[in-house]
């Protein structure tokens, strides 16, 4: 074949196989949300029921094996490999690549549920506690730091390893989830299997996006009516969400270096600044108090809450919270395994685990200590009635009712505010980029997505908020993610398994075959 004719098959372009029945399903699951929201509601809800009573025991499961797989990662003897040439150096010095994992990773959904989170385990305590009694407190304060903990970042980093690897370690040309799943495919029709788990992938990030972004939507709208005084409408909503779409707008198309790293420094410097004032305005005391007993609750009964179903009473808790975490975090599994793996080039394995687990779990235990001690001292100290404010209100609203109590509340309130918007736009400006990628097909993995592809699914992203927050239910909202998460679950296991092969036959047979010619050479 002549060398212009091979040029131009190499040359990446727009993969119509996954593109199209990727952008038709989120199209249809957005017209559903916008157009019969009740009917879409009570769908989803019956599906996340089902996918939560029948296989909660199994994302129980998958949450440790998770973490043990990542131990085995950093610390067998495969973790001091490279993800990259030999002695090469990191892509991104140690502040902005923990600045983009951090804030790709949890978005403005800390800002929410690290305030108002704690006063649902205290109103609905598990292991039968006594809504609201001091040990219901002490677990209320507890409860968030496992589920935003260890675990989740474990989840989050075990698909990190076997990009990064695919990427520079295997010199793999495209950056796709599929493609790292093709050693653990059969031969028998495996190009129409990669092909399916790309849609799937697409669909997976959309949903768990859809999630994020339908909280935060009326989170944003919150925080402006609170300051503003106005009434927090469709309207109000609508605005939000346009004003959003122009700042993740403007960021994809300035692309991965130019666009995200910066977001993600601003973000970083802002969230420290806010939490820490929380700590010195709040009751600094009490706080430091509350999150030492709380550090010493969680290793006390880390094992427990990780395989802790509620069997015989099934009063619903492990599956209104933990399993629903556990899908929310692996349905972001392909989003965050190839946004961490294309940022973590010249990392060994055992930096790249450590680094996601010990400084993810540092930020969100440090972030939701801080401000869950902050919104308990609220409720028990009489100061403003949390729990009430949630029981006729909903959680967006509490949370701008619950930072309206800090010092200089007018300012505070449009601090956060700022920290929402660039918090959200980071997390949609790495899931455009992502999407993108997926959807396209020879795409050398050094160069970013074209920017029409880019912008069309940071567009398409916005409109799926869109549905999800004007349907007005939370529990819609969570339906998106189980939903999605459960097909995630075998795709995690075959890219578990074809790392395994690629040490086998990257380091076990030369190794083998080293030893067997000294042999022959005796």
């Amino acid at each position: 074949m002549p060398a212009s004719a091979t040029d131009q098959n190499n040359k990446s372009s727009l993969d119509l196989h996954v593109f199209v029945p990727s952008f038709l399903l989120v199209s249809a699951a957005s017209l559903a949300l916008i157009l019969n929201p009740e009917t879409a509601t009570i769908f989803a809800l019956e599906a996340m029921n089902a996918v939560t009573g029948y296989w909660g025991w199994l994302y129980m499961l998958i949450g440790t094996a998770a973490a043990v797989f990542c131990g085995w990662l950093a610390f067998g003897r495969y973790g001091k490999i490279v993800l990259g040439d030999p002695h090469e150096t990191p892509e991104y010095a140690d502040m902005h690549w923990v600045a983009m994992m951090f804030t790709a990773g949890i978005g403005a959904g800390l800002v929410q549920w690290g305030f108002a989170e704690c006063i649902y385990y205290m109103t609905s305590p598990p292991y039968g506690l006594e809504p609201m009694s001091a040990r219901a407190i002490e677990w209320a304060h507890m409860y968030p730091m496992f589920h935003w903990g260890i675990t989740p970042w474990a989840i989050y980093a075990l698909p990190a390893v076997p990009v990064a690897y695919m990427l520079f370690v295997r010199k793999a040309r495209f950056m796709r989830i599929s493609t790292i799943c093709d050693a653990a495919l059969p031969q028998r029709h495996r190009e129409a299997w990669k092909t399916v788990i790309d849609i799937f992938v697409v669909f997976a990030i959309t949903g768990a996006i859809a999630t994020s972004l339908g909280l935060g939507v009326p989170l944003v709208s919150a925080f402006v009516a609170e300051l503003f005084g106005v009434e927090d409408t469709v309207l109000t909503k609508v605005g939000v969400l346009l004003v959003w779409t122009a700042v993740f707008g403007t960021s994809t198309w300035r692309g991965l270096k130019k666009g995200i790293k910066l977001l993600a420094d601003i973000n970083m410097v802002l969230a420290a600044i806010m939490i820490l004032f929380v700590l010195l305005a709040g009751p600094t005391l009490l706080i430091l108090k509350f999150s030492t007993n709380s550090i010493g609750l969680l290793i006390d009964n880390y094992f427990r809450m990780s395989f802790w179903m509620d069997p015989v009473l099934e009063r619903g808790f492990p599956e209104a919270w933990t399993v629903f975490y556990w899908a929310w975090w692996l349905a972001y599994v392909p989003l965050m395994g190839l946004f961490y793996g294309r940022i973590s080039r010249g990392r060994t394995i055992r930096q790249v685990i450590i680094g996601v687990i010990g400084w993810g779990t540092l930020g969100t235990w440090v972030y939701l200590a801080i401000a869950g001690g902050f919104t308990i001292s609220l409720e028990i100290n009489g100061i403003y009635p949390v729990a009430e404010s949630l029981a006729k209100t909903d959680l967006a609203t509490t949370t701008a009712r619950i930072v309206a109590q800090l010092p200089f509340s007018e300012l505070t309130l449009a601090l956060f505010t700022v920290l929402c918007i660039v918090f959200y736009a980071t997390n949609l400006d790495s899931a455009a980029y992502v999407l993108a990628s997926v959807c396209t097909r020879n795409l050398p993995n050094d160069e970013e997505p074209a920017r029409y592809h880019r912008m069309i699914w940071a567009f398409s992203l916005a409109v799926v908020a869109g549905g999800i927050a004007l349907s007005g239910s939370l529990e819609t909202t969570k339906s998106a993610t189980v939903i999605v998460s459960l097909m995630m679950i075998p795709i995690v296991v075959l890219m578990c398994v074809s790392q395994v092969r690629w040490f086998h036959e990257d380091f076990d047979v030369s190794i083998s075959k080293v030893r067997l010619r000294r042999r022959e050479a005796e």
